[in-house]
């Protein structure tokens, strides 16, 4: 580091060190598929898998929730939490589950640019039952969007992909996308009382606690006794692609805006795309790099709008 670089005063050093902190993020959440897609190889199965995820996530939520806890004027009130309760069970465990679900049935790349899409989900859902208008700009940018999945699921087709299994896969981690909207959706008025960090937390202690009754209720106890590879994937999801990226979202947020930060998400797909090929052997071709450009391009145009 130059001295001339030393000698930045602190308001011209928060940007940077807030874009990095979201870049983070970002790559975190896109490592998330290629690490599942990985697991999945030693035969492991979604439910174990997110449960083993979930356990090692759970101290980290709890550690976060009780720190936010402690800061916070007041404390959660009954409604409190039952509002936190259906934004755990929409916006982590079902979305979650159902991500890792369609994982099994197609590539990390087609996955990503599926869930990449949630925001033009929630601007239909907002017109249907909020009756927030869509301006042109908007419909052109919906267009774009799923046309750019269209193309991403014809090049998995393509490759190789059963078309059955591609059908099924695009659809569960659509319904992931659905949830995850359902989400964001209702989690304004709640975040803006009780503040982000705390919704996250516990938030997120909730969908842990879901997934793990889950698999107790589907499978024996015994069967979190997976393979060392297995073990050290699920604690590289839950430190690298769960509780840090999540962490440094949050603190991003607080030093650049929501809006740089979405923007730096839009390298989500881009990544998971090229990881997908070198770690997975997942095959590039023309109409998947024309997909993700659609897609990207389509949810910064909705990005923007909503400004």
């Amino acid at each position: 580091m130059t001295p001339a670089t030393d000698a930045l005063p602190l308001p011209r050093r928060l940007p940077m060190a807030g874009l990095l902190l979201a870049t983070l993020a970002a790559v975190g959440f896109s490592f998330k598929a290629i690490l599942v897609k990985l697991a999945y190889r030693h035969g492991v199965d979604a439910e174990t898998l997110l449960a083993l995820r979930m356990l090692i996530s759970l101290p980290f939520f709890l550690l976060m929730g009780w720190h936010g806890s402690r800061r916070a004027a007041q404390p959660l009130a009954g409604r409190d939490w039952i509002a936190l309760f259906l934004l755990g069970l929409f916006g982590y465990y079902l979305a979650s589950y159902l991500d890792f679900l369609g994982l099994g049935y197609i590539t990390a790349a087609l996955e990503r640019l599926i869930l990449f899409a949630y925001p033009s989900i929630v601007v239909i859902l907002s017109a249907l039952f909020l009756g927030k208008p869509l301006t042109r700009r908007v419909l052109v940018a919906l267009v774009m969007c799923y046309l750019g999945v269209a193309f991403a699921v014809a090049h998995d087709l393509r490759v190789g992909g059963e078309t059955t299994e591609v059908l099924i896969g695009s659809a569960l981690v659509f319904g992931s996308a659905v949830a995850y909207a359902l989400y964001l959706m209702g989690n304004g008025e709640v975040v803006g009382r009780l503040g982000a960090a705390r919704v996250t937390a516990w938030a997120s202690t909730v969908a842990c606690v879901l997934s793990i009754g889950q698999f107790l209720l589907m499978r024996p106890v015994a069967t979190l006794l997976q393979p060392a590879p297995v073990i050290g994937l699920a604690a590289a999801m839950a430190l690298f692609s769960t509780v840090l990226p999540i962490w440094c979202l949050s603190e991003a947020i607080r030093r650049i805006g929501a809006g740089p930060v979405a923007l730096t998400g839009s390298l989500g797909p881009v990544i998971t795309l090229g990881l997908g090929a070198l770690l997975l052997d997942e095959s590039i071709g023309a109409a998947q790099l024309v997909g993700a450009a659609m897609v990207v391009g389509g949810v910064l145009v909705m990005a923007r709008s909503k400004r």
